[in-house]
């Protein structure tokens, strides 16, 4: 699972008990570098202090929830219960004031993932993956090991239709019919350009694909590596 901890002060000490517990940290010691991160890397939690650099985290946090509600947990010097306050209003999941001893914190972050995943089980059938890719319908995105993929609407269609049938064999006119919604008239060159295009998106050396395979004679098809 993907973590940004956002933290200008002790982010390495917490970043180095979460790698331990195996997750995938990504940090940043400002506001705006992690605000990238989350427009980058399909997180899974976010750690955020209130007081940063460039874009405070009360900011940020408004920022991330105008698309994800992934839990978020606040991070603050202050014992005054007005950032604690505000961040919860503003869609904060937990909070806790500095100093705190990590081990607590990294049991947070578990109780907060398992609340999260539990409430959004349905949501979660919508993911399918296939080795580093993952693709999810209802926000029709696609990431690589954690980075996300620009397809457009015909591509995502795609590969979308074959990560939910993986190892089914599909013609290219039913590609054609299930992607565009129109008859297929034996126009192979529009289906051979989407799938080269998102053959170049997806493998790593689209001349010798691992995933998305072609049938000669038949059609494409995608497959377990």
């Amino acid at each position: 699972m993907n973590i940004l901890i956002a933290e200008d002060d002790i982010r390495n000490l917490i970043k180095l008990h979460l790698t331990k517990k195996g997750f995938n940290v990504y940090d940043a010691c400002n506001g705006q570098d992690a605000y990238n991160i989350f427009n980058t890397i399909k997180l899974d939690l976010a750690i955020l202090d209130v007081m940063m650099p460039l874009m405070d985290g009360v900011t940020l946090l408004k920022n991330i929830r105008k698309s994800s509600r992934i839990p978020v947990i606040f991070l603050t010097a202050r014992s005054d219960d007005s950032d604690k306050i505000l961040g919860l209003k503003l869609g904060a999941d937990d909070y806790m004031i500095k100093p705190f001893n990590p081990a607590e914190l990294t049991a947070r972050v578990y109780a907060q993932l398992r609340r999260y995943y539990q409430y959004n089980s349905v949501e979660d059938e919508s993911t399918y993956t296939i080795g580093d890719i993952t693709v999810d319908s209802n926000s029709c995105t696609v990431t690589k090991n954690g980075n996300k993929i620009d397809l457009n609407t015909k591509e995502f269609k795609l590969l979308e239709l074959l990560i939910k049938n993986v190892g089914k064999v599909y013609t290219k006119k039913q590609l054609y019919e299930n992607v565009w919604q129109d008859i297929y008239c034996g126009d192979d060159n529009t289906i051979m350009v989407h799938i080269s295009h998102l053959r170049d998106k997806i493998e790593d050396n689209p001349k010798y694909p691992k995933y998305l395979k072609t049938i000669r004679g038949i059609g494409y098809k995608l497959e377990e590596y």
